[in-house]
């Protein structure tokens, strides 16, 4: 386990068979800063370390047939009842396509209400985890969306960054509220998508950038941008 030592505000534990791949997005750009500052704390634990077999099996053939393999049910209890033994109460949360939609209405839910909430992630790989864990020892399932991807670890990166974000990275407050979702029509009070954004050159190649941004009226461009936004929210859906 690697473990690393810090005053947070959020405490992640990353349950993975792979945990090498999240130091490194925890530890870099906005969200390395925020690290830096003591924002969120970060555990890591391979799986493999609470296999009790000497060849630290940690997955095995499905019951009753089938491709793939099934993360076994006691490493994963193994792995969640030390780490509660550890740092007391915590919520654990995997990641399936059959889980709640991920929104920002489920990030906020998620935030902490007082320093040290502690969250474990459940990173799970092949054909997913024994169903009798999913039902005894996980608190909410979580889906990025109606695809797949290898393992849980990229779904359990998303989480963690949306949850930094609203703790205070970026540092600027000013850059998050035209974000996406956070950004609302002031009429109807509906989330609206981020309006499009341009920088130099003002022409590339034929491509101008719209010449209401150019000209200095701040009424005129923020009218500008709360149409775009509707365009685009409409375009995709209203999701």
């Amino acid at each position: 386990m690697l473990k690393v030592n810090m005053t947070p505000r959020i405490h992640f534990h990353f349950v993975s068979l792979f945990p090498e791949t999240i130091e490194v997005w925890l530890k870099t750009s906005i969200i390395g800063r925020a690290f830096k500052k003591g924002l969120f704390d970060f555990s890591l634990y391979p799986l493999r370390d609470f296999a009790t077999d000497r060849n630290r099996t940690v997955d095995d053939a499905p019951y009753g047939g089938g491709p793939g393999m099934i993360l076994k049910i006691e490493p994963l209890v193994a792995a969640v009842e030390s780490i509660k033994e550890r740092f007391g109460a915590c919520q654990v949360i995997s990641f399936s396509p059959a889980g709640r939609r991920l929104c920002r209405a489920a990030v906020l839910e998620l935030l902490p209400s007082k320093l040290g909430s502690h969250l474990i992630f459940i990173c799970g790989r092949y054909e997913g985890i024994d169903q009798r864990f999913a039902d005894g020892w996980v608190d909410l399932e979580l889906s990025i969306g109606d695809f797949i991807v290898t393992g849980g670890e990229l779904p359990a990166l998303v989480l963690a960054d949306s949850l930094i974000r609203q703790l205070g990275a970026p540092e600027n407050p000013s850059s998050t509220q035209h974000e996406s979702f956070i950004f609302s029509d002031p009429q109807t009070k509906e989330p609206l998508v981020e309006f499009p954004q341009y920088t130099r050159p003002l022409d590339f190649r034929g491509l101008r950038v719209p010449e209401v941004l150019t000209i200095g009226d701040h009424n005129a461009i923020e009218y500008w941008r709360l149409e775009a936004a509707r365009n685009k929210t409409r375009q995709m859906g209203g999701e």
